[in-house]
């Protein structure tokens, strides 16, 4: 019998987002699993297939941005388990200093108790400049 996907796994996944902990992230997704990333040359984003495909792209992102968190997450899903939803605030900073603080969502496919499609929406915001370098001296 499949055990069914729960707010609580959904909610233990960005627990391990936040810790960088790819294989605990990786404990819900289904082998043949597709993310649609929030940017890239399709209406999409970028869409990366494949469980090895996805743990590269997760971890290139806190590679590039070391301090990366999903803050403040809420999970929900639909009654039947087939749909979930987890809302988050992606806070990181960029190799060149600057700051993202954006509101977002995840909206997540499940069969058979694995996540087997993931889609990451994002708030459209402008970067925080990063601090002057005479900003940081005075500190």
């Amino acid at each position: 019998m499949t055990r069914n996907l729960t707010a609580a796994d959904l909610k233990a996944t960005f627990d391990a987002f936040n810790r960088h902990d790819i294989d605990a992230v990786m404990t819900h997704f289904a082998p043949d699993c597709v993310f649609y990333t929030i940017g890239g040359d399709d209406a999409h984003g970028t869409r990366i297939q494949g469980s090895e495909a996805i743990a590269r792209a997760f971890v290139t992102v806190w590679t590039n941005m070391p301090d990366v968190q999903w803050a403040d997450h809420e999970h929900f899903l639909s009654a039947d388990g087939t749909r979930g939803v987890s809302q988050w605030t992606f806070r990181a900073t960029q190799p060149d200093g600057s700051r993202i603080e954006a509101q977002g969502v995840d909206l997540f496919r499940i069969r058979d108790g694995q996540i087997v499609e993931k889609q990451a929406l994002r708030k459209q915001r402008a970067p925080i400049p990063a601090p002057h370098p005479e900003v940081l001296d005075a500190k």
